[in-house]
């Protein structure tokens, strides 16, 4: 049995929102709060297109988020947060740049897991392989990893070298500051058009940071960083671990967008998958640890079976004990009255989902009920002599007022969902791989 232990985040499903992000070093959330959330509220609550704001304080950090009106202009919203936001001049001199992103629907399809024993540096280069080897399949948009440590370089400065060359750990402090940036510088107007400039001195590996000069000797000689510091590649300290079968994991999220449907999506990604785990070096191995794909083919397969059984069904009993020609015309009526909704799904904006699904399961024991019914009735005006045509139609008179109050009665019961704002958009169903529950999501 498969546990994968991990922090209960399910971001299978998304309304449209923008989500703003503002850090604030060292601040307390009572600080966070007061300095930023505050005024960010007053600033976004009534902008057109904004149903509600949801804001979280934590230590160092202000979560706004933005959830915009189903029917709104969302990119005019977008655009007018943005401007609000920017407009603010009351926040604390040590808080950075407002982070501002829009966010929209995304489903959840597949999960897979990559682990090993190996190195985390590793790992974590080999869950990026394959993030972008997923990507360059035609078939998947959106993959994200979770429980991927953030990349960060540990440099150890040594008391010794630094007293030698008469440096202090502020000076290369400052001088790392200085020769790591990533600014605009502005642009050059030519016949051709505008041209950008920008400085791009980012380092990024600890290999970018040794090569680093700190000062030059009066013999002409430069001294790099890598002499007077211990340095490498590391992750920021955390307390998230993710494992899969009791080895280190990171977890790979495929998700589907637009028009992409769940099998499409598992598919692709599946065939990705093999021809990825061919290459992987020992001990990593990847595996599938969740695939909503399932949930949907298994409601079309119980939707298939019921509607062969109710077929069937129909046909028996009917040729049984009336005439087989009756129900063979009877039995004509459901797959024709299912094959004229199908037609009509597309008019009023309905897919193949979920939902729709499991309208089309109840409504087939409806018509087969009532096909029964119906055809019963017109059985018993035949044995009085009538022909075909007309035992039909007077039949289908007798029954036709209290079959139709049936079906009514069925659509009543189900019509207070159509005012419920939102989105049916999550079923929590039992996960495979453990006593947790996971969300699956309903739509297509």
């Amino acid at each position: 049995m498969s546990l994968f232990i991990k922090k209960e985040v399910f971001p299978e499903f998304e309304l449209d929102m923008v989500t703003i992000s503002v850090a604030y070093p060292g601040a307390s959330p009572e600080e966070v709060e007061q300095g930023i959330i505050l005024s960010i509220e007053e600033e976004i609550r009534s902008i057109e297109g904004v149903k509600e704001v949801t804001a979280t304080a934590k230590e160092g950090v202000a979560s706004i988020v933005a959830e915009l009106h189903e029917k709104g202009n969302k990119d005019r919203a977008y655009q007018d947060i943005q401007q609000a936001v920017d407009s603010i001049t009351t926040f604390p001199e040590d808080a950075e740049k407002p982070v501002i992103s829009m966010s929209s629907r995304k489903r959840r399809v597949v999960s897979l897991a990559i682990m090993g024993e190996g190195e985390p540096l590793v790992l974590r280069e080999l869950a990026e392989v394959v993030r972008e080897r997923l990507l360059q399949n035609p078939g998947i948009s959106q993959v994200e990893l979770v429980g991927a440590r953030t990349y960060e370089v540990e440099i150890a400065l040594n008391k010794v070298a630094l007293e030698r060359y008469g440096l202090s750990m502020q000076n290369v402090s400052d001088i790392i500051a200085k020769e790591s940036v990533e600014l605009s510088g502005g642009t050059i107007k030519s016949n051709a058009g505008d041209i950008l400039l920008r400085v791009k001195t980012r380092k990024i590996k600890a290999v970018d940071f040794e090569a680093l000069p700190i000062l030059t000797t009066s013999l002409g000689t430069s001294v790099r960083l890598g002499e007077i510091a211990t340095i490498k590649d590391t992750f920021v300290d955390d307390s998230i671990f993710f494992t899969y079968n009791n080895k280190p994991a990171i977890e790979i999220e495929v998700y589907r967008l637009g028009d992409e449907t769940p099998k499409s999506v598992s598919r692709a990604t599946k065939a990705t998958m093999e021809e990825i785990s061919k290459e992987l070096p020992d001990p990593y191995q990847l595996q599938i640890n969740d695939d909503s794909s399932e949930v949907y083919d298994a409601r079309l397969e119980l939707l298939i079976k019921n509607g062969v059984i109710g077929l069937l069904l129909v046909l028996l009993i009917l040729g049984a004990f009336l005439e087989f020609k009756l129900a063979f015309w009877v039995s004509l009526g459901i797959p024709t009255s299912f094959l004229g909704s199908l037609l009509l799904l597309e008019y009023f904006g309905v897919s193949i989902n979920m939902i729709s699904m499991f309208a089309f399961i109840i409504a087939l024991g409806i018509v087969v009920d009532d096909a029964i019914i119906v055809g019963e009735n017109i059985y018993e005006y035949k044995q009085r002599g009538m022909n075909y045509m007309e035992a039909a139609i007077q039949g289908t008179k007798d029954v036709a007022i209290p079959v139709s109050f049936s079906i009514l009665t069925n659509i009543v019961a189900f019509i207070p969902l159509m005012f419920i704002p939102g989105f049916f958009w999550k079923n929590v169903l039992p996960c495979c791989h453990c006593r947790c529950h996971r969300f699956y999501d309903f739509m297509d």
